[in-house]
């Protein structure tokens, strides 16, 4: 299975089956691009190119989320196999990378159907265990669905890693640019979506000051890392004092759960 030795693929298949199945629990955010390509790269020792590949898709994924009966597309697919070629690549192009995980995560999306269609009868598998109250089959069972979604995506992992490197690379560089331009300019129109469909959902009057100082601080290329971290941490002490004091305002606003929008209202 390409240049990976035994140990190194047997880690990636873990992180796949970590991912896919938080993917259904959202419990440890191992299905989050930047989490499960980061752990690619850390036992693949492709750390650096791996983070910033997570980095990328984790913007594209920013505002996916299930709503209802409609299915997001399937990140944790998407992160694990995007990471797995790029990995394969030898490290390099990882913007091919990122233009790939668009189908993939699309492509992911029959298997969640099939997952979730298999799990209806795993349910009712566990409404007669709980007739019964066999609670041992209720745990077998419901311990079942959960690495039903993680083999989801160790199957495609394991395929994925038993291909050549080579001949990775060889299909790679038979993608035409135009086709490879055109995804990643696709991929950056979804990075705007997710931005304004989680702006959407956080629109108050408590978020917009933050949006406004993050939006200008984004354009100074000269802050470094220690910079950054700096400037979070004093913004989020003004936000903690903000809500203290919004939570002991004597005011007729009362806490709204807006601490911004209740000191404006207190003046």
């Amino acid at each position: 299975m390409g240049d990976l030795n035994f140990i190194q693929i047997i880690l990636v298949i873990f992180v796949a089956f970590l991912a896919g199945a938080d993917g259904i629990l959202d419990e440890f955010q191992f299905h989050q691009p930047l989490v499960a390509c980061t752990l690619i790269g850390l036992v693949t020792g492709n750390l650096t190119s791996c983070v910033i590949l997570g980095g990328s898709l984790q913007l594209i994924a920013l505002g996916w989320a299930n709503v209802g009966a409609a299915i997001a597309p399937d990140a944790a697919l998407a992160s694990v196999a995007s990471a797995i070629i790029l990995v394969l690549n030898g490290g390099k192009d990882p913007e091919t990378a990122v233009a790939l995980a668009i189908p993939l995560s699309v492509a992911g999306l029959f298997l969640t159907m099939l997952a979730r269609t298999i799990a209806v009868f795993i349910v009712h598998a566990m409404d007669a265990a709980a007739k019964k109250g066999n609670f041992r089959m209720i745990t077998f069972w419901q311990w079942t669905g959960v690495c039903m979604q993680g083999v989801r995506v160790a199957i495609p992992a394991a395929a994925l890693l038993a291909v050549s490197p080579k001949v990775v690379q060889h299909y790679l560089g038979l993608i035409p640019q135009t086709l490879t331009d055109g995804l990643a300019i696709g991929g950056g129109l979804v990075v705007a979506v997710g931005y304004g469909m989680v702006i959407n959902m956080m629109a108050t009057r408590e978020v917009w000051p933050f949006f406004a100082i993050g939006f200008a601080i984004a354009a100074i290329q000269s802050l470094t890392l220690m910079a950054i971290g700096t400037i979070a941490v004093a913004v989020t002490l003004i936000y903690l004092t903000l809500s203290e004091k919004a939570a002991t305002s004597n005011g007729t606003a009362g806490n709204t759960g807006d601490p911004l929008g209740d000191i404006l209202d207190d003046y």
